[in-house]
């Protein structure tokens, strides 16, 4: 019985289909209108989710300067170590000693888990640095093993190289260990062993470190390759960093400080990282930055794929939500303090643009990079806000604005409309980053289907004040109700959302999804676009609607209307959402038309003023599953499909499978 209903009911669905009325679109193909940013489509890096240490930088050693508020977390001694705080870098002063055990059979030696592990792959090789003396003269050796401890083999260990350390002074001493099998959850560790005809001498180690030597372009302090190319894989045109709430802090303390992560890596302080405490019910106490990847890292990112940089500075303001404003003397910066504040913003686009001659840009040419980054942006300021009676952000801001239009008027500066995408703050932000002269604003929404599919937001940019300040909509995602993961239909209601920031390129000038990467085994906030753990990685059907939209942005907008209307999901237009844009570096046309109906729709888009094509083809994200997503075991379960379509003169007619995203992409 069951099995008929279900055939009848496909019979109906497919019967519907067939009669169902086309909907017919006209794109006005010759008349290109507002120009879509180059820096339209995005990335948004935040170190939340291990997405720094454990994730994008390659480091697979935790705590590799000791440096942990628990200063051996991370590692396991025996034999006889001991602690000292006397090393040869000032910001990481601590480092280890390790000594004769006292007897033949007894070791010394540390063991580092990694994060979540130290995985290797068979046959790849790994590069082990570490800063070592015999502080009393001599030499030592450094047994450098990967090993297995749950094996029930002979030996733990299953891949080894030695270091040999001689003389009192401090060098920095690399080996390179081949992995002979896939370990997801190995250990690196380090026996102290006698030189050649010599005692076992004590020797202090500091910044012990292990790369893939594989890293992305090969890069000694470098990035992990297949996460490094899934963002390169966008064509970026934005990047902003280091992050949002992490820029705050929970406290001034712990606010992300750009200064601190230039220069030599081994000399880069230890920061608290603002979600090691914050959800308890996700908890990470090991969760700090080691500023391995920093600004420089950042910048030199940016450059390698061809997108602006947007560096984000604390305004002087720890975060909001964790600290109560009537302690604001004891939690930020009060305003006539904010000097030094506005000093590092100064010293940042000094760091990016200035001449080898300026002391910023002296430390990046010494990193390596003499020519200047050509930093276009800047936001001050993460979700901040005012109240009532205080204006706590606005006022900062106009600080910040006063001295940095003044020395550097071609910089871009961005304010924030605060973290909600309605309600009183945005209401009394919005009017107020007019009334500063920024140059864009900062909207931030996390909102479930019944935002994304409300009229208000379907045509949340067709009505919006032309004469403004220009939008970024920094972090969006559409989180699902009872469903906070990354299945398919959220991605489905983000590309709808979508046709909305490009039709109206002339006000929204950025976009970028947020959060950008999680670790399976360190997340704390979900959906996100890129996940992995220590060997394999996968791409979110939310990170597939980003990359179609990025590799087919265009230049200019072009006029795409069905009935005289906007097509956004409103109540005549079957669930249907589109928008349409001309590349005038290549003549090519792209349209984009996303049905979140459950049955498909005929579609007649007519270009009118085309003269001639030359081919057209069809790019879909498409699932029969609104719940289904891509998984480390499966990902590639849903991604884009490429197929050929047919073109009558400059009339486009086909249909639109239910649930689906398409690109549509009429070619010269």
């Amino acid at each position: 019985m069951k099995k008929k209903l279900f055939l009848s009911a496909l019979a109906l669905a497919s019967s519907l289909c067939a009669g169902a009325q086309t909907n017919e679109m006209t794109v006005l193909a010759a008349k290109p209108g507002a120009q879509v940013q180059a820096t339209m489509y995005g990335i948004f890096f935040e170190d939340i989710n291990y997405a720094a240490d454990g994730g994008l930088y390659a480091e697979m050693v935790k705590n590799r300067s000791f440096e942990f508020s628990q200063n051996l977390m991370g590692w396991r001694t025996f034999g006889k170590v001991t602690l000292k705080d006397d090393g040869p870098f000032d910001k990481n002063p601590h480092y280890v000693r390790l000594s004769y055990a006292g007897h033949p059979h007894k070791h010394t030696g540390i063991e580092n888990e990694g994060f979540f592990g130290i995985s290797t792959k068979k046959d790849a090789t790994y590069r082990f640095s570490v800063w070592a003396r015999c502080p009393e003269g001599g030499k030592s050796v450094l047994q450098v093993q990967f090993v297995d401890n749950a094996t029930m083999g002979e030996n733990q260990c299953y891949s080894e190289n030695h270091v040999e350390v001689n003389g009192k002074e401090w060098k920095k001493y690399t080996v390179e260990l081949k992995a002979n099998k896939t370990m997801a959850k190995a250990s690196l560790r380090i026996f102290l062993r006698a030189a050649k005809g010599q005692p076992i001498t004590v020797t202090d180690l500091e910044h012990v470190s292990l790369f893939p030597t594989d890293t992305w372009k090969g890069r000694e302090n470098g990035m992990r390759k297949d996460l490094a190319q899934a963002l390169a894989d966008l064509r970026p045109g934005i990047f902003r960093f280091p992050g949002g709430c992490i820029v705050e802090g929970t406290d001034l303390e712990t606010r992300y400080q750009w200064k601190n992560t230039v220069g030599p890596v081994e000399n880069r302080p230890l920061n608290e990282n603002r979600w090691e405490y914050t959800f308890a019910h996700r908890f990470f106490p090991d969760y700090f930055q080691s500023y391995g990847l920093g600004f420089f890292e950042y910048f030199q990112l940016c450059e390698d794929f061809g997108c602006e940089a947007l560096p984000v500075l604390s305004c002087g303001l720890s975060c909001q939500y964790q600290n109560d404003i009537r302690d604001e003397k004891k939690v930020h910066v009060a305003l006539d303090d904010l000097d030094p504040y506005i000093q590092d913003a100064l010293d940042l686009i000094e760091f990016a643009n200035g001449s080898v001659d300026t002391k910023w840009g002296k430390v990046r040419a010494d990193m390596g990079h003499p020519a200047p980054f050509n930093l276009k942006f800047l936001g001050i300021g993460n979700e901040q806000w005012d109240y009532k009676d205080n204006p706590a952000f606005t006022a900062r801001l106009q600080k910040f604005l006063d001295v940095l239009k003044k020395k550097h008027p071609e910089i871009k500066y961005i304010g924030t409309t605060g973290p909600d995408s309605e309600g009183d703050k945005f209401a009394m932000l919005q009017p107020k980053m007019k009334e500063m002269k920024v140059d864009l604003y900062d909207e931030h929404f996390y909102r479930n289907e019944a935002w994304f599919l409300d009229a208000k937001n379907r045509h949340r940019y067709d009505n919006y004040d032309r004469k403004g300040p220009k939008v970024f909509a920094g972090e969006y995602a559409c989180h699902g109700r009872g469903k906070k993961w990354n299945h398919f239909n959220a991605a489905l209601l983000e590309a709808a959302f979508m046709t909305g920031i490009e039709r109206n390129a002339d006000i929204v000038s950025m976009a970028t999804y947020a959060p950008l990467f999680a670790h399976v085994e360190g997340w704390q906030w979900r959906p996100d676009m890129i996940w992995y753990d220590n060997l394999r990685s996968f791409k979110s059907c939310s990170y597939y609607v980003q990359q179609l939209y990025s590799h087919y942005k265009g230049t200019n907008v072009l006029s795409l209307k069905m009935n005289g209307k906007v097509v956004a999901g409103d109540e005549d237009q079957n669930g249907l959402f589109a928008s349409s844009v001309l590349d005038k570096n290549t003549g090519a046309i792209y349209i984009k038309v996303v049905n979140i109906s459950t049955t498909a729709q005929p579609i007649k888009v007519t270009l009118k003023g085309l003269k001639k094509a030359s081919s057209a083809k069809v790019v879909t994200l498409t699932s029969t599953d609104p719940v289904a997503e891509n998984t480390l075991d499966n990902p590639e379960k849903i991604k884009p499909v490429e197929q050929t379509v047919q073109l009558n003169g400059n009339v486009l007619e086909t249909s639109v499978p239910a649930s689906t995203f398409a690109v549509y992409v009429i070619s010269k």
